[in-house]
């Protein structure tokens, strides 16, 4: 899977933050269609978004597109535009405010239609499916079982808050007045049960409050201890704090890599089981440290340890 620890949202009708995006250290970029362009503008950020895909050195970096959503009258030019456009330097569509699995299924036909006409591989380019409304959780299972383009299901906490009339005027800190446990639990583990049994990334959404970095990694640290892949940034003071948030430990990812090698090397000599240290390894264990492991070497990072050799 992609690495979508940090996904930073780009205003696409503005170059200036388009070209310093290009400079950040965000896993992934989306250039955005939809709430961050006015209506007036869409149009012409379209082609700017094209031209950005097209000119832009984006290296090491996902490249998305947030369209409109499937209900408006910008959503089919949005999809027809940037992939005829750049469909060769897309890697995914994100679909915001997907209620229903017929959003996702609707936005995988046109991407078939266009890669066909375009000669573009079909079925390479991905699916976000953006959760924004209690309908959209309500049929979280169908969505996420939609498509097989589908990559990702991003929480839009925005939206939905207020589609739960939820008592907050701040995206993503508890609501005034909750003051047990925490008033996000359910949302956040419905999405990453739904993702997970579908074998998709889980991204949480945004912290709006771009200058307080210590909130943001506090809020982070939430849904990084539940499991998720990563975070909304909307500000460059985000994207260090989330990628550390959302990267194993060093430790803890050397650990993972030493369980990987212990339990292949008793399976090598027909054991089931195996020891590291004084801990008792198994095929639990070994799912546990992949899931680490894939998280570490997503992130670019390196082995400090390496196994101690037979008889010491």
């Amino acid at each position: 899977m992609r690495s979508r620890r940090t996904t930073l949202a780009v205003p696409g009708s503005n170059p200036r933050f388009i070209e310093k995006a290009q400079g950040l250290p965000a896993d992934e970029v989306f250039l955005d269609l939809e709430d961050a362009v006015a209506p007036s503008a869409k149009e012409d950020a379209r082609k700017t978004v094209v031209a950005a895909l097209n000119e832009g050195d984006w290296s090491g970096r996902t490249r998305v597109v947030r369209v409109n959503d499937a209900d408006t009258r910008w959503a089919y030019r949005d999809v027809v535009e940037v992939v005829e456009g750049a469909g060769a330097n897309l890697d995914a569509i994100m679909l915001p405010k997907a209620s229903d699995a017929t959003h996702v299924q609707w936005l995988d036909r046109l991407l078939t239609q266009i890669e066909r006409a375009m000669d573009l591989p079909v079925g390479r380019i991905g699916i976000e499916a953006q959760i924004e409304d209690a309908r959209g959780l309500t049929n979280i299972d169908a969505i996420a079982a939609s498509s097989p383009r589908l990559e990702a299901l991003v929480l839009g906490p925005g939206d939905l808050m207020a589609s739960l009339n939820m008592k907050t005027l701040v995206v993503g800190e508890q609501p005034p007045g909750y003051t047990e446990g925490d008033a996000y639990h359910h949302i956040l583990m419905r999405i990453l049960i739904a993702a997970r049994a579908h074998g998709l990334q889980a991204v949480d959404g945004p912290y709006f409050n771009v200058r307080d970095v210590d909130a943001f990694t506090r809020v982070a640290r939430r849904s990084a201890a539940l499991g998720f892949d990563g975070k909304w940034v909307l500000h460059p003071a985000q994207i260090e704090a989330g990628n550390a948030v959302f990267s194993p430990s060093q430790d803890d990812y050397d650990r993972a890599e030493l369980i990987l090698d212990a339990y292949d090397r008793a399976l090598r000599e027909g054991r089931g089981a195996a020891t590291l240290g004084d801990e008792m390894i198994d095929e639990a264990s070994r799912k546990m440290a992949l899931v680490v492991a894939a998280k570490g070497r997503a992130a670019g990072m390196a082995r400090t340890r390496r196994p101690d050799p037979p008889g010491n």
